[in-house]
């Protein structure tokens, strides 16, 4: 089973990446870096402020933040 991404802003993404730990330590231009001093397991991600990320963009930060695509799912309800 493949679910489908949505459509979503990178500040909505941002504020999913949030509740599992990230924080963000800058933004520059339009795009937002986010870490996770905690979990060593989530990468630093850079999210563009755009109103719609690409598809292979998102879940190339679902990956990097050690998320399957139906547990950042769940997050985004």
């Amino acid at each position: 089973m493949n679910p489908q991404l949505p459509v979503i802003s990178g500040r909505k993404a941002v504020e999913v990446f949030k509740t599992i730990g990230y924080k963000v330590v800058r933004q520059r231009g339009s795009h937002i870096r986010l870490r996770d001093e905690i979990n060593p397991k989530h990468l630093p991600l850079t999210i563009p402020d755009h109103k719609e990320l690409k598809f292979g963009l998102l879940r190339k930060l679902i990956r990097d933040a050690g998320l399957t695509v139906e547990e950042f799912l769940k997050l985004l309800k």
